[in-house]
């Protein structure tokens, strides 16, 4: 036996005929099952209406973690992907593509100054070139004059990558 699937938009419905004891009683049970429902849940109540703050606690809390990363290759490219977790996570919460640019190029210049340059350790050297192709499409998506903005940002974060790390070649990543 299986337990039906019903659409969003079916469920939207249905969320909209019960009383609000009832909704607050469904909420709570949905975020006993999940860390990330109560996280996100948090989020909507708590800190959704001063959205920068929030991406200003991330990027803190991502450099924290950047610094914390340990000098053993295999080691530091788990940290970073955990890194990447949580901001794909924080991302998903805000909702934002604005947002997901500033903190995917916080983390690529974090990555500029806390990764060992040198590295030979290919997945570490294949975590800041996704990064990199994933903010580059995503400024694509924007309204012309956020292009503009985050296309600055992003010509300086190529740049300083080209000049610090032997192996990345800027003229790879065009925007």
């Amino acid at each position: 036996m299986s337990i039906t699937t019903y659409s969003l938009q079916q469920i939207k419905k249905e969320l909209q005929h019960l009383p609000s004891e009832q909704l607050a009683e469904l909420c709570l049970r949905l975020v006993r099952y999940k860390k990330e429902n109560k996280e996100l849940l948090a989020y909507l109540m708590f800190e959704s209406d001063n959205e920068q703050d929030f991406i200003e606690s991330v990027k803190a809390e991502a450099g924290f973690m950047f610094s914390q990363l340990p000098s053993q290759s295999y080691f530091t490219a788990k940290g970073l992907r955990k890194i990447l977790k949580m901001l794909t996570k924080y991302t998903k919460f805000v909702g934002n593509k604005t947002a997901e640019i500033e903190l995917l190029l916080n983390f690529c210049q974090n990555y500029l100054q806390y990764v060992i340059r040198q590295t030979s350790h290919k997945p570490i050297r294949l975590i800041l070139i996704r990064q990199v192709e994933k903010v580059r499409a995503s400024i694509g998506k924007l309204h012309e004059d956020l292009q503009f903005d985050y296309s600055q940002e992003y010509n300086n974060l190529l740049d300083d990558a080209d000049s610090k790390l032997p192996w990345f070649n800027k003229k790879s990543y065009p925007l």
